[in-house]
């Protein structure tokens, strides 16, 4: 059969599936991008056993249906240099190769049976629904993965907590130092339901989402999610157990608020941080009448640093030590211009919120201090 598609169509969207596929599989096949040819539409899909991806192009011409997987690394090196041009796919069921052919050439590559490639995991029909734009969920998920951990020991904490409550849906990560709580205010459940999604399909959706618009659709049981977005869809398997009671590590009425420009903070962290020990990478924050001091040594080395910024502050005198890199990712992940900081002493968790919330939104990042030598 033959069919013929647009080279930029055909490499954007072989080049997001690509991700889902590992660099060594359990069975040969999940190496091939499977092709499925159905009434003038490509429908193309990736997997790596857990996580599966698929996404349809409408075809310029075809003539017949057909299925047939195609090793991705020969076909994705070939097709990515294209400038925009119809490609023409000449296949041959039974002799297992197809024949790419193009403006200046053409090449040909092997085949396999589509038969053999995995069928993915269903989702049950009695699922939780989670309706919310991408852009939204983008944001979200962008402004959560940092904090997750790679924990072989506690797995619940390797991906992102989607909590869906009466009151909201909450998206929360945490690596037991730090923590990410997001609230969306718009979205609730009458029926409270949650599941914990991987990093690896979390990031190939930030990936996805920030081009895309409209909506996405997660259906998710105790098991399985599909989450539906534009002309794709990603089918994971979730992580299972119990996330930790997140809303109970938050301090509530953290005394001591610090007001302070984040782009300033951000960038006296970057200076003063080489300057910290490697191992502990302690920064000593000494905040007092208005003034932040940030504070870094290694007697090892003898290297020490000392910054000083202005800041607005309404709290008793304190020094409290947090992990240098940690605190620059919290930064990193915010888009306001000043931050607030909560603190109550130095041997409680600190809060970073934004200095205004997103709309309809309510956005907190936890930081664990660390021990300081007075």
């Amino acid at each position: 059969m033959r069919f013929t598609v647009s080279s930029t169509a055909l490499s954007s969207k072989l080049n997001a599936l690509s991700r889902v596929i590992n660099s060594k599989n359990s069975l040969p096949i999940l190496a091939d991008f499977l092709f499925d040819i159905q009434d003038n539409v490509l429908r193309l899909t990736a997997s790596d056993s857990e996580n599966v991806m698929n996404t349809q192009i409408e075809l310029t011409e075809s003539d017949g249906n057909a299925r047939f997987a195609i090793g991705n690394h020969d076909l994705l090196e070939a097709v990515k240099g294209f400038s925009e041009q119809p490609i023409t796919f000449d296949v041959n069921l039974q002799d297992n190769i197809a024949k790419i052919s193009y403006q200046n050439g053409m090449f040909s590559l092997p085949i396999e049976n589509a038969d053999e490639y995995p069928q993915p995991q269903s989702v049950n029909e009695n699922t939780n629904v989670i309706k919310i734009s991408s852009n939204l969920l983008a944001e979200n998920i962008n402004r959560s993965l940092f904090a997750t951990a790679q924990d072989e020991l506690r797995p619940v904490m390797n991906g992102i907590f989607f909590d869906l409550t009466p009151e909201c849906l909450a998206i929360v990560a945490s690596d037991g130092h730090k923590l990410v709580r997001n609230k969306i205010l718009t979205i609730h459940g009458d029926n409270p339901a949650s599941f914990i999604l991987p990093k690896k399909p979390a990031t190939l959706l930030k990936n996805l989402l920030q081009k895309d618009g409209g909506d996405v659709e997660i259906r998710f049981d105790e098991r399985n999610a599909l989450i539906s977005f534009g002309d794709g869809q990603i089918i994971c398997r979730l992580i299972e157990g119990r996330f930790p009671n997140y809303n109970s590590v938050v301090p509530q009425g953290n005394p001591n608020i610090l007001t302070i420009d984040r782009l300033g903070l951000l960038a006296a962290l970057r200076r003063v941080q080489p300057f910290a020990n490697d191992s502990s990478n302690l920064i000593r924050f000494h905040v007092e009448n208005g003034t932040l001091q940030l504070d870094a040594e290694d007697f090892d080395f003898s290297k020490t640093a000392t910054e000083r910024m202005a800041c607005d502050y309404n709290g008793q005198a304190m020094s409290i030590g947090f992990k240098g890199s940690s605190f620059i990712e919290i930064l990193s992940n915010f888009d306001c211009q000043e931050v607030i900081i909560q603190l109550a002493d130095p041997s409680r968790a600190g809060l970073v919120l934004p200095s205004e919330q997103p709309e309809n939104q309510d956005v907190l990042m936890l930081m664990m201090p660390m021990l300081i030598n007075d």
